[in-house]
């Protein structure tokens, strides 16, 4: 019998006042009884419009049917033959945008709660399937990718099925990109992410780490060695900055800055002796998923205040609607319509406060939100110790400036084509952050796929 509940079946989470001084993961996950009621309240459509609203396709009504059947292991099979990291989907996929957004039950109440369901079928793998995938028959065609990202992973993972020999450059001494680096552990368990890469190396993916390309080898080195193709999914770590007074005090982070020194060096944890100031008062400046991640990681170092500073209205803000309440649940205080304009510090060059100014909106920017405007004589002071710029990221110079053939636009972003992901020289190819700025996993991941399947047609042709 179908589940014709209006509303999706609620996922167990810590308590707010309990979660926001630990780094456990916030939400627990469904149990087994719970994925199978959920299950139940999808249609099951002909036309699948769920699948549509996927940027990597994931056959999502026949994997979710079969955990409608208690079938976990099948479901599985479904889910990974389009997703290579369905753990980490699940978790951090902004599916209310997505695949969510499209589907049927969402008309008359809540959609089919995918995100969760899939998540749900990659922990229960992880958990009771313990054999290693059979690495496939390499067919002596070699890739290289440039970067262990969510892009990266996903094309090297692709195009071990299709039997390349692959091997991933990566610049940190630890796999993952952005997932390990960016994203906090409350979040995203760094666990979950590496039994994702350690079944992508069973498939026989090679990752060498500490390999700065365009600096310990380039692009074309990797091409006289061998390599037959390259992948660059270099993600973009180039912070930005204000631009105001103040943004070299001692205490002003860029928000990569912050959350590397949390999530890959482990700077909350006592027996790690990462260099980091443990706020009283942190300001952190954006209103996305990224100032999200930095406001909620403060609030656990022990921050008594925490604010978030965006010069527009909470309707504009573009941070997944879960984390906005998640945040606010922990006790992040919100100072919208507000602007700094420069950061004091004391007599030691420490940060001791932002200045900021109110805003009103005024009619919609080319990006189609309304424009910001200063309302004058409006300055007014929040005392802070630590300040953290999340305002976004572009794509780092490296390979660009030191690859022929390689063009990229006015924002530093490789060139490609749109169909192929092939960049402006051949048999090179780009995804991921790298092209469109800083975006979401999932459309990195969507990248990865779709320059797995133009590398092979490639080198097929060849």
């Amino acid at each position: 019998m179908p589940n014709m509940a209006l509303k999706k079946t609620a996922m167990p989470e810590q308590e707010p006042n309990i979660r926001n001084k630990n780094f456990e993961e916030v939400s627990l996950g469904y149990t087994e009884e719970m994925a199978v009621s959920e299950a139940q309240r999808c249609l099951n459509c002909k036309n699948r419009p769920c699948v549509n609203g996927c940027p990597v396709n994931v056959p999502i009504p026949e994997f979710i049917s079969l955990v409608a059947k208690g079938d976990f292991a099948g479901a599985y099979e479904v889910l990974s033959s389009a997703n290579s990291l369905p753990a980490v989907c699940g978790r951090v996929c902004p599916q209310e945008t997505q695949c969510e957004e499209k589907c049927v039950r969402g008309i008359k109440g809540e959609s089919v709660a995918i995100g969760r369901l899939e998540r749900f079928v990659a922990d229960y793998h992880m958990k009771n399937f313990k054999g290693s995938v059979k690495k496939a028959e390499s067919n002596g065609r070699k890739v290289a990718i440039v970067g262990a990202g969510p892009a990266g992973l996903t094309c090297a993972g692709d195009l071990a099925k299709l039997n390349y020999d692959v091997t991933v450059f990566e610049a940190f001494h630890t796999a993952g990109g952005v997932l390990m680096y960016g994203i906090p552990e409350f979040r995203l368990p760094k666990e979950i992410v590496q039994k994702e890469i350690d079944m992508l190396k069973n498939l026989g993916v090679k990752i060498e780490t500490n390999m700065v390309i365009g600096k310990v080898l380039s692009v074309d080195e990797l091409f006289e060695s061998g390599f037959d193709a390259v992948f660059v999914g270099t993600g973009a770590g180039l912070p930005g900055f204000l631009n105001i007074p103040g943004e070299g005090l001692i205490g002003v982070y860029s928000a990569n800055e912050f959350l590397t020194r949390i999530n890959l060096m482990k700077a909350y944890l006592d027996d790690y002796d990462t260099c980091i100031i443990k706020p009283k008062n942190a300001a952190i400046i954006g209103g996305g998923n990224v100032a999200m991640d930095a406001a909620r990681s403060a609030k656990r170092l022990g921050a008594e205040n925490v604010y978030i500073i965006y010069r527009r209205s909470e309707k504009e803000m573009p941070a997944r609607l879960e984390e906005i309440e998640h945040a606010k649940e922990e006790g992040i205080i919100f100072k919208l319509l507000t602007n700094p304009v420069a950061i004091h510090g004391d007599k030691d060059g420490r940060v001791e406060k932002i200045e900021c100014v109110e805003m009103e909106l005024g009619k919609p920017d080319e990006s189609g939100r309304c424009r910001p405007i200063v309302k004058e004589g409006s300055n007014f002071t929040i005392d802070i110790d630590v300040a953290i710029v999340a305002i976004g990221n572009t794509p780092n110079p490296l390979i660009r400036t030191t690859t022929k053939g390689i063009e990229a636009n006015k924002y530093g972003c490789l060139v490609v084509n749109e169909e192929s992901m092939q960049t402006t020289r051949e048999g090179v190819y780009a995804g991921g952050d790298a092209v469109t700025g800083a975006a979401t996993v999932i459309l990195a991941m969507g990248a990865g796929r779709k320059a797995a399947k133009a590398i092979d047609e490639y080198l097929q042709s060849k």
